[in-house]
């Protein structure tokens, strides 16, 4: 299971601008209706299976992974990230007037799905609605340093900010609406209306019904049981499915021949977190003794089939804030039992009399996840650890972990794009429900490390930063870094062109085709 971050999914830039896509050449399909021809017929639908209906198709209130990659589709944003997550333009370029000031220039006004042009006034009303608390957008407070937001002309305005904030630009990454609209309190999470390539037909709880530039119908279709997505894929009923399937299933799908399964490196950071408040957990070497008894290679090679790679820090190695040199704890056992024993003898009323420890682990009721919970019992069952596996429903065990109630959880990061995901997770004032500090982490370290970043307008500055903080979070084991799980895509034999991404967005659907023979 994983954590969202609260942003639209962003994409890589190239010299060819992204919403610059393929036509598909669909008329000439169409002419050769009626006529003999044995070569293959493009069809004009693609049917996209998911694990539910898009929460939310307005952006300005969209958090979870779904509705930001859908929303992707439907909606232009003022500015994009590279494939280092720089931020780059989409809507606008922008330039830099003072500490606080930051002047944007639209380069491109295409119309809103309703025939209005795109203009400097809905951007500026697209952000003014976030900022307004009685909206109650999630996005708000990433956004609360906005002071003013003034329309020069059709094409330029001025962001205000309160204080410095060298990420500022980073963090306007919403879909733009249209501003009359916006003033009529038009329902966008039931008829989304945005400039993006795709337009909204439809939505029920059998589908969302998208349409592409060249006609084609997007059809995303939820399909809760994973079992059931791969065989609705292996009896045509749908395209592609993209992720959310067991590494057994995965496989499973690898080997058949009428289906393909596409793998990308990801961003998803997978990890195990403690409860700093529990009197064992507070002691470094119980975490130490955890980390070094995990053996994370063998369950990437035989859990996953090697599809992932180690992690060391939050990010990336190839984002702009990440470090390369970080790379988690190594598996070594006899280290992990001396660590038991020398806990054992220096906190001897924490431990059984046989030296052993107990500790409970939560995790959903996802059967990978259980998998890999029972993995992690064996292993360190072997350097005297007793794990206990309580799993639950999603929406129990999520709350637990949010209350701060368990020993040791395991969840995944999924969308980051911006550093300041630091201190939504790891500052000592970000306990719930005020931040993701779940653990009850607290660091004088990384805070200090966390205000100075914040406070430092130069990105290679704050880069420096970063990365002595992410060093400080692995020595300290604020959490034990697992992995970047792949990303992964099956389609049938019948669908081509269709391009994956790191961060799992759908802009491959724009350009991929489906033929019948």
């Amino acid at each position: 299971m994983t954590d969202v971050i609260p942003v639209a999914s962003s994409a890589s830039w190239h010299p060819i601008k992204r919403r610059q896509f393929l036509k598909l050449g669909l008329l000439a399909s169409v002419a050769t209706t009626g006529c003999v021809n044995s070569s293959p017929k493009l069809v004009d639908k693609i049917r996209m299976g998911v694990t539910s209906r898009p929460r939310m198709l307005d952006p300005r209130l969209a958090t979870d992974a779904l509705s930001s990659r859908v929303n992707r589709l439907i909606y232009h944003q003022l500015i994009d990230f590279n494939e280092a997550f720089e931020p780059v333009a989409d809507l606008a370029t922008w330039q830099q007037l003072s500490d606080t000031k930051y002047l944007f220039t639209l380069t491109s006004s295409p119309l809103f799905h309703h025939g209005e042009l795109l203009t400097a006034h809905d951007v500026a009303e697209t952000y003014r609605s976030i900022l307004n608390p009685d909206f109650g957008s999630p996005h708000r407070g990433s956004l609360k340093n906005i002071r003013q937001i003034t329309v020069l002309d059709e094409r330029q305005l001025i962001f205000e900010l309160i204080e410095p904030d060298a990420l500022f630009v980073g963090r306007l990454v919403i879909g733009i609406l249209p501003k009359d609209l916006i003033a009529k309190g038009h329902l966008f999470q039931q008829q989304p209306i945005g400039s993006g390539p795709c337009v909204f037909q439809s939505q029920s709880e059998q589908r969302l019904v998208l349409q592409r530039p060249d006609g084609a119908e997007l059809h995303f279709v939820p399909v809760k049981d994973a079992t059931v997505r791969v065989l609705k894929l292996r009896n045509q009923e749908l395209d592609l499915i993209q992720n959310d399937l067991s590494p057994e299933l995965a496989a499973y799908c690898d080997a058949l021949p009428a289906l393909t399964v596409i793998w990308h490196p990801g961003t998803s950071f997978g990890y195990i977190g403690f409860n700093f408040e529990d009197p064992l957990l507070a002691q470094l070497e119980m975490r130490q003794a955890l980390a070094y008894g995990i053996d994370r290679q063998a369950i990437l090679n035989s859990l996953f089939q090697g599809q992932g790679r180690l992690a060391g820090g939050l990010l990336v190695p190839e984002h702009w804030a990440g470090d390369a040199t970080l790379s988690g704890w190594s598996y070594q056992p006899e280290k992990a039992k001396a660590l038991v024993k020398k806990l054992a003898e220096k906190h001897p009323g924490l431990v059984k009399s046989d030296g052993s420890i107990t500790l409970s682990y939560k995790t959903s009721s996802d059967p990978t996840r259980i998998r890999l919970a029972t993995i992690y019992q064996s292993q360190l069952k072997q350097i005297g650890i007793l794990l206990k596996i309580q799993s639950y429903d999603w929406g129990t065990f999520y709350n637990d972990i949010k209350k701060g109630r368990f020993q040791l959880y395991s969840l995944a990061w999924v969308g980051v794009k911006s550093p300041d995901i630091f201190q939504y997770v790891f500052a000592s004032d970000a306990i719930p429900p005020k931040g993701a500090n779940r653990g009850r982490y607290r660091s004088q370290t990384a805070d200090q490390l966390i205000e100075q970043a914040e406070q430092t307008a130069s990105l290679t500055e704050q880069a420096r930063i970063y990365r002595q903080l992410q060093s400080h979070l692995q020595q300290d084991l604020a959490v034990i870094p697992l992995w970047y799980e792949n990303q992964y895509a099956v389609t049938t034999s019948n669908l081509s062109g269709y391009t994956m991404y790191a961060d799992g967005r759908f802009d491959g659907l724009l350009a991929a085709q489906v033929t019948k023979d």
